[in-house]
């Protein structure tokens, strides 16, 4: 029986591949948890099989390009490549863009009766990159097949997180998640990440002032990782970069020391600059103690213009998140 493993780290993907748990495990990264979300023919063409684009639309794209030559993938449809498998294995790790990957995957899926009866889920309830060999070895998780409940609440879970505003997203927190048991946690971090009622920071953000706060902090002090101070798992690594950015470098800063940015491609590729990011000492502005502590909000003193799933958050069109109320707050 032919085996093909998807997960949503290239990292993790060579590493299953390397243990010999499947003829193919390939990765899908995209980025769903910040920035504007494709529109349908985006997804699409995204999914579909490889025509002209530019690199990083199409799904194949965080796949290296030896292993698409030596496996026969080059510009294979994701339908069209799970046909050829007599198993398609979604092993989803557990943070909130793997989960919405899983969600966009089986919406999709869903659509091929075919494809969709191939397909299995494998929750993960750690990161598969941090384990060695002897771990994945002995790495079993359960095996979950999804039914046409799980496509149709996959479905609405999707579409609500498209939505113009977040308030089918909120409302998902009254039904019966259990289907899809990281869909409710997924909610919340998802929910939490919009600006505070109080600071009008995101979770995210309020706990990188926390690390920052105690003065003389680095900037990758405050940066998730394995057995890193900062236990949030929305963002990934550019993505905390663009937030330390929009900290430090608007119209009212709440942190100072920054000495290099922005966090580009640019500057990794200059090794003084980015010797220099490395060795800034970071420290709160009198505004970022005020914001902290909740007696200032940031949104008021600096231009708000962002994405939260469908929703495009502005002045105009703040929703916001009241932590202590467990409510969403809609603009005024």
């Amino acid at each position: 029986m032919t085996r093909l493993i998807v997960t949503t780290d290239s990292s993790a993907a060579g590493a299953i591949q390397g243990a010999g748990l499947a003829d193919l495990v390939i990765a899908i990264e995209r980025r769903l948890v910040r920035g504007p979300l494709p529109s349908t023919a985006e997804l699409n063409a995204f999914f579909a099989p490889r025509t002209p684009h530019p690199l990083g639309l199409h799904w194949l794209d965080d796949t290296p390009s030896w292993r698409l030559k030596s496996s026969g993938l080059e510009g294979r449809g994701l339908i069209e490549l799970f046909s050829e498998y007599d198993s398609v294995e979604l092993w989803m790790e557990p943070e909130p863009n793997a989960l919405l990957l899983l969600l966009l995957l089986l919406d999709h899926c869903g659509i091929d009766r075919a494809a969709a009866s191939k397909l299995v889920m494998r929750p993960l309830d750690i990161a598969v990159s941090g384990l060695g060999p002897e771990g994945l070895a002995n790495l079993n998780p359960p095996i979950v097949k999804p039914t046409q409940d799980h496509v149709e609440l996959a479905g609405r879970a999707w579409r609500a997180y498209r939505a113009p505003t977040p308030q089918a997203w909120f409302g998902l927190l009254e039904t019966d998640l259990s289907l899809l048991p990281q869909l409710e946690r997924c909610v919340v971090d998802l929910l939490e990440e919009l600006p505070n009622v109080t600071s009008g920071l995101g979770a995210t953000e309020t706990r990188i002032l926390e690390l920052i706060a105690p003065g003389g902090v680095q900037p990758f002090d405050v940066f998730p990782g394995y057995q890193k101070s900062n236990e949030r798992r929305v963002f990934g690594y550019w993505e905390i970069g663009a937030l330390l950015d929009g900290l430090a470098r608007c119209e009212r800063p709440g942190v100072a020391g920054l000495d290099e940015g922005p966090f580009s491609l640019e500057m990794h590729n200059d090794s003084s600059r980015l010797q220099r990011y490395k060795q800034s000492r970071l420290s709160l502005t009198e505004f970022g103690k005020a914001v902290l502590g909740g007696h200032e909000h940031f949104c008021c003193h600096n231009r708000i213009d962002r994405w939260w799933g469908g929703t495009h958050l502005t002045h105009h069109r703040l929703w916001q998140w009241d932590t202590e109320a467990f409510s969403l707050i809609e603009p005024d």
